[in-house]
């Protein structure tokens, strides 16, 4: 891994001459850079919090350590240089033309918060109509929903969702409602201020057509793009000038272990950036989003300053971050047909359109009838069986039959992921748990959790 070095001169001195790996980084090396995960559980919901190596966390200490042995130079004389290193890095991995377009933040959150500000004030100023739109997927992030709320409907806004089927089949599905989507926004003549869309979606979990549809939006005539790729950045291929958005946003934390919490933000050079300010108004208001972000007043910084040691842990598997995507994707996919086979149920999607996550039936027989059915259900998982993974409920759709197994209609399923941490066992601790759980015939109203 990286190391960093004190000359005494108030920097903290990456060493960017490694040697040349004669091998790649084994499975017994693997498990010890994740030994500080509770022993016992199965973590197979890599997609809410991510994971962090030991080496990764080690280098967030020492700049923590740093910071807390002489502040004054650590902000004068190494906290600007390190994080535009970072961004730098960044910039390369996304395909970015400039690393003025790139700034850290602390989540996918918070740039959902950037850039729905924005909008916000425009509609606030009177340079955007009342009851103008912005259009996004109904199965949005929870928080992006509520920043809508708080930034754009209550600022004369209109909100349209487009609601996605699933399970689904292919992306021709997504682009037919989007176009639907797009129409009934455009109704009586209203302008699309906005669009928002998932590259992955959260829950359920599914790859969408993201440049198809930009170009939709484009063509369209749709002000602005806004491409929430919370789950993107180690999980699939990001090249933000392909995609062509004007706002791209992805968490370093989930699929790029980096420490909880750091998320890159792509401005696209435009009028629209310009207006692009951090939440937090602090000395550096006006001097571009990449430095309003870079200090926010006294916090901890570790998070964005340990990036270029991500990076290394990162290179060092056969393949580097492809390497680990094809990794993660090939083995969530076995896992999912496993898990799918034998509880006599289906994937929620087809496997190209699944990254490190995959979305599986559970059996009819649990009788999962509405959100907290789904939640009970995931707690006793956590608290009797050791198992942490994410249930979605999917409530039959008015004029839909839904997916039917044996016994009658799917109506949950288990977002399940795979990192480079997690093994066979982990699934198998899954799978056996549901089936204990319906052998017993118990469903989801009678289980006891903590």
């Amino acid at each position: 891994m990286e190391t960093v070095e004190d000359h005494g001169n108030g920097e903290l001195n990456h060493l960017t001459k490694k040697p040349r790996l004669t091998r790649f980084i084994t499975e017994s090396a693997i498990a010890d850079e994740f030994a500080h995960h509770q022993p016992g559980v199965a973590r197979i919901n890599n997609g809410s919090f991510g994971s962090c190596p030991g080496s990764v966390l080690s280098s967030q200490r020492e700049w923590q350590l740093k910071f807390l042995r002489q502040p004054d130079d650590f902000y004068f004389n190494g906290l600007r240089k390190g994080i535009l290193r970072s961004r730098t890095l960044v910039k390369d991995l996304v395909g970015a033309d400039d690393v003025e377009e790139v700034s850290l933040i602390d989540n996918a959150t918070t740039g959902a918060a950037i850039v729905l500000q924005q909008i916000g004030r425009a509609f606030a100023e009177g340079r955007f109509d009342r009851n103008d739109a912005v259009l996004m997927f109904h199965c949005a992030f929870q928080a992006v929903k509520k920043s809508m709320e708080a930034y754009v409907r209550r600022a004369g806004g209109s909100v349209i969702e487009v609601r996605l089927p699933f399970p689904i089949r292919c992306d021709e599905e997504i682009i037919t409602e989007f176009r639907k989507g797009l129409e009934k926004a455009k109704s009586n003549g209203r302008k699309v201020r906005l669009a928002i869309i998932d590259h992955i979606t959260s829950m359920p979990s599914v790859v969408t057509p993201v440049k198809e549809l930009v170009r939709i939006c484009r063509e369209e005539g749709v002000d602005q793009v806004f491409v929430d790729a919370a789950h993107a950045i180690g999980s699939v291929e990001v090249n933000v000038q392909e995609i062509g958005a004007d706002f791209y946003v992805s968490n370093l934390h989930k699929w790029f272990f980096c420490p909880p919490s750091v998320a890159f933000l792509y401005c696209k050079k435009s009028g629209s950036s310009l207006d692009a300010h951090h939440p937090v108004v602090s000395h550096e208001y006006g001097n571009g989003l990449p430095t309003e972000s870079s200090w926010i007043g006294t916090r901890d910084y570790s998070s964005q300053l340990a990036v270029p040691t991500a990076f290394e842990f990162v290179n060092s598997f056969e393949g580097g971050i492809r390497g680990i995507m094809k990794r993660n994707h090939d083995e969530v996919v076995k896992m999912g047909e496993m898990l799918a086979e034998s509880w006599g149920t289906n994937l929620g999607a087809p496997p190209e359109m699944c990254a490190s996550m995959v979305m599986v039936g559970l059996p009819s027989r649990l009788y999962v009838t509405s959100d907290d059915d789904a939640l009970r259900l995931r707690s006793h998982l956590r608290a009797y069986y050791g198992v942490e993974v994410p249930i979605h409920y999917q409530g039959p759709r008015d004029g839909e039959d839904g997916v039917k197994d044996e016994y009658g209609i799917v109506t949950a399923y288990v977002r399940i992921s795979h990192q480079v941490y997690n093994t066979l066992d982990d699934y198998c601790k899954l799978r056996d748990a549901i089936n204990q759980i319906v052998d017993n015939k118990k469903t989801c109203k009678t289980l006891l959790i903590e």
